[in-house]
């Protein structure tokens, strides 16, 4: 089956099954490998990206229901200004430990701030529920997620 996906911002036809899930995809179509795979069962968050600016697990959503929407990878060219502020702020406090599951927690975190420019702890806790840290970097994860937040708002603040 051709499929057509528009991934970071760039049209893409693949010669794929017809129920190949997003993730593989991405990753063996497409040569993005920075969405990672963890279980396979949409519970780890390590195959977070974003569709249509939402939180997906690409493990179990079939690439041919993506058709037509916006699919933005930690790889984008162009990254959205709250994933560039993620990124920023990673860097900064140093958040990631091994580093495999910080794709899916900066992708799922990039929609929660796009939706709420200013969320508290709990917000933050319900947004990444489902975004496993094998190495326990939560704490570093939300400070991570408050300062892109505060420096977003400092730069609304500013223009």
């Amino acid at each position: 089956m051709e499929l057509s996906l528009k991934v970071n911002g760039k049209l893409h036809k693949l010669e794929a099954p017809d129920d190949i899930p997003l993730l593989w995809a991405l990753r063996d179509y497409l040569n993005l490998t920075g969405t990672k795979y963890g279980c396979g069962m949409a519970q780890c968050g390590a195959c977070t990206v974003l569709v249509d600016g939402k939180a997906v697990r690409s493990c179990t959503r079939k690439a041919s229901q993506v058709v037509g929407k916006e699919i933005s990878t930690i790889e984008a060219d162009q990254p959205s200004e709250q994933t560039a502020a993620l990124q920023q702020a990673w860097r900064e406090l140093n958040v990631h430990q091994c580093g495999y599951c910080q794709p899916g927690q900066i992708m799922a975190a990039s929609a929660l701030l796009a939706s709420n420019s200013s969320p508290n702890d709990s917000d933050i806790d319900k947004a990444m529920n489902g975004v496993i840290c094998r190495c326990g970097t939560y704490q570093r994860i939300r400070d991570g997620i408050k300062l892109a937040a505060s420096n977003l708002q400092g730069d609304k603040g500013n223009a």
